[in-house]
């Protein structure tokens, strides 16, 4: 195949930017990776962060709003390509 999408290489903090915030050029790449236009790269350890932001602010007084399963699902919906 001589045609391939470009990809990008998000870091913990446009990752972050990409899911928590529509307005940013991040948000935009992940549409555009949803839509199969272009791939977007991510190291497994920048998932931490993330993970790290959901579980300490997102809470109720019984405790996290999302299990560990739900964000693993989430994670693997992602259109990001997960890299060691």
């Amino acid at each position: 195949m001589s045609w391939k999408p470009k990809g990008y290489k998000f870091d913990d903090k446009q990752l972050i930017r990409a899911l928590f915030s529509s307005s940013t050029d991040e948000s935009r790449l992940l549409d555009a990776a949803a839509a199969g236009e272009i791939d977007i790269y991510s190291e497994n350890k920048n998932w931490n962060a993330v993970l790290w932001l959901v579980m300490n602010t997102l809470k109720t007084r019984d405790g996290p709003v999302y299990t560990g399963s739900e964000l693993g699902e989430l994670k693997n919906c992602l259109p990001i390509i997960w890299i060691k």
